[in-house]
């Protein structure tokens, strides 16, 4: 079974960096998009940043300039580089996998990320 496991959160203090990373197990064949979203209380998920397997990326206007979203097809991984972290960054940080020939998602468990001095 297909199984996205995250790691790296916790707790950092503002303008500092964390990178995150989301290990994929099981075999999902295809193409797949990879992608990282947050989800802060009482807020709805928001897409932060997402690659697709040729490299191409986008990422959220809140954190352009800031994050960084990167792969290595090898390993089956996705990085989630962040830098000059704020308060308002805090929120739950989960990783997706989308499978292109059926649109089918996965989803991580989601890791904290907490910026506060």
């Amino acid at each position: 079974q297909v199984r996205l496991v995250e790691s790296g959160g916790g707790l950092v203090q503002p303008g500092g960096s964390l990178t995150l990373s989301c290990a994929r197990s099981g075999i999902i064949f295809g193409i797949q998009d990879m992608g990282w979203y947050r989800q802060a209380p009482g807020k709805e998920r928001e897409l932060v940043a997402a690659i697709t397997t040729g490299g191409n990326t986008n990422y959220a206007d809140n954190v352009k300039g800031r994050f960084t979203i990167s792969r290595d097809n090898a390993k089956n991984t996705v990085y989630l580089q962040m830098n000059s972290l704020k308060p308002e960054d805090t929120a739950v940080y989960y990783c997706r996998v989308l499978q292109l020939r059926s649109n089918r998602e996965y989803w991580g468990q989601g890791t904290q990320v907490t910026v506060s001095s």
